[in-house]
This record gives structure tokens, C-alpha cells and sequence, in this order.
């Protein structure tokens, strides 16, 4: 039967470097403030386009599904990196 591997039979496929606490909060902190700002900015963007008619054009359609996709990536990747941030390192296990 094959054999699970795992990381720690490589040791140098990843190496690690240890940072420091400090490098992690301001790291944490700047990808929260970018996605708050990444997810109401979008946001805004999405809803000016469906409260004016003017701008529900053929030529705004890739600005509305780069807005959409953007929020979307805000709203799910920025609160993972933020919490991870904060605990400075993987949290959410294996599967995760």
C-alpha cells in the first residue's frame, strides 16, 4: 500500500523563516483595512450600476464582473489571511 507524504518528510520543499510578531500584525492589519475598503468599494460599484440606468451598458458588463469577482475575493480571502495573521500561522488544519 502506498505511503501518505506529508511536509515533514521534506523538510526543504518548504523551507520556513521565522518572522516576527510584529511583521505579522502589520501585515494582518493592512489586508484588513484593504479588504474593507476592496469590499466597500465594490460594492458601491455594483450598486451604483443597478440603481442608474445610464450605466447598464454592453461596455460596463466586464467592470460590473471585475467588481463582482473582486467583492467576492474580499469578502472570502481577507478575513482568512487576517485571522491567520493574527495567530501567525495556518489555523484552519489540514483540509483547510
Amino acid at each position: 500500500a502506498p505511503q501518505k507524504m506529508t511536509v515533514q518528510d521534506l523538510p526543504c520543499a518548504f523551507p520556513t523563516v521565522d518572522v516576527p510578531d510584529h511583521a505579522h500584525y502589520t501585515i494582518g492589519v493592512v489586508i484588513l483595512i484593504m479588504g474593507i475598503t476592496g469590499t466597500l468599494g465594490n460594492f458601491l460599484v455594483f450598486y451604483a450600476f443597478c440603481r442608474s440606468r445610464s450605466l447598464q451598458t454592453p461596455a460596463n458588463i466586464p467592470i460590473i464582473n471585475l467588481a463582482i469577482s473582486d467583492f467576492l475575493m474580499s469578502i472570502t480571502q481577507s478575513p482568512v489571511f487576517f485571522t491567520n495573521s493574527l495567530y501567525k500561522h495556518w489555523i484552519f488544519g489540514e483540509k483547510g
